[in-house]
């Protein structure tokens, strides 16, 4: 742990710091996709989680754009890691996992953090970021309307598309959409007609619009952000289907770990850790193995629109 005594004062830090190939590509208007790491610090043992962040970075630039894995060390912001520090911070232990109201402490008093997809959009947005790939978002809790992720207002306010397999599956992913729809949130299905559910291709929800392209997608979210409008767009992209969990089956494991959850008192933060791990292993693994997929998967298509994006000249709100 750092001595704190011996940091310099917040206000004497630089309050987001990029490597320099994410510098080189800002100023060079090139695509850049940002990547959250709470599932380095939080969801995946060592050495997986470090297997992930590289094969997450290297499905980006095989797709044309540079990644930024974005968390904070030592108190600082960082937009983009080094493989040293990705590593360092793999097998790093006693982190925070940050979410947007965690980064005044955690800055303050010098530590480090994974960041969740709240706070990847701020910090994303923040530093020209237009494209955020994970895996699936949080939202409404089942059972328990008041317990709703950071994740859905931070949509309603960070221009960022976010590309991910929609809500967890743990989730209630009705009372999800219903709250992304008064954020003003469009959630757009990639070559999809359905809301996916992390796991599986379909959740029973139909989404209002589709795009068949990453493209398409760019253009969607630039015509949201030309009105004016603040909010982030949702891309939901159907995880790969040779290793996706039929929607009746993960629903029998997710009853089964909610039983579970209420016998032994679990609430509050320590509940979405405590679901995916039974699942886990409820699953047999497979859930693990569709997580994995569509991590990868969603990468891929985020690094497309991002490039879809820097095809067209930079909108002037963002200059």
């Amino acid at each position: 742990m750092e001595n704190t005594d011996r940091l310099p004062l917040p206000s004497q830090r630089a309050q987001f710091v990029r490597s320099e190939e994410v510098e080189k590509a800002r100023l060079g208007h090139k695509p850049i996709v940002a990547l959250e790491s709470t599932v380095i610090t939080h969801g995946l043992p060592w050495p997986e989680n470090l297997d992930l962040a590289l094969s997450m970075e290297r499905t980006v630039r095989e797709n044309g754009a540079v990644p930024a894995t974005i968390a904070i060390l030592d108190g600082q912001v960082r937009v983009g890691l080094s493989g040293d520090e990705l590593e360092a911070l793999s097998k790093a232990t006693g982190v925070r996992k940050v979410s947007v109201r965690d980064f005044g402490p955690v800055i303050g008093k010098g530590l480090s953090g994974g960041t969740t997809v709240a706070a990847t959009m701020f910090v994303a947005e923040k530093t020209g970021i237009k494209v955020f790939a994970t895996g699936g978002i949080g939202g409404v809790h089942r059972d328990a309307p008041y317990d709703v992720s950071a994740d859905l207002p931070q949509l309603g306010r960070s221009p960022v598309v976010v590309v991910c397999a929609g809500a967890k599956s743990i989730l209630d992913i009705p009372k999800t959409a219903e709250y992304l729809e008064t954020q003003g949130v469009p959630v757009i299905g990639y070559q999809t007609d359905a809301f996916p559910a992390f796991y599986s291709v379909d959740s029973g929800l139909k989404v209002e619009f589709r795009a068949d392209t990453a493209l398409e997608a760019a253009q969607i979210a630039e015509a949201h952000w030309n009105l004016g409008l603040r909010s982030g767009v949702l891309l939901v992209v159907p995880p790969p289907a040779a290793t996706a969990v039929p929607i009746d089956r993960i629903e029998e494991v997710i009853k089964q770990a909610l039983a579970q959850a209420v016998e032994a008192d679990i609430h509050g933060s320590a509940m979405t850790p405590f679901l995916l791990a039974r699942v886990k292993e409820l699953s047999g693994g497979d859930s693990l193995r569709a997580n994995l997929a569509l991590l990868l998967n969603n990468a891929a298509v985020a690094a497309q629109v991002a490039v879809g994006m820097s095809q067209k000249a930079p909108m002037a709100r963002y200059l």
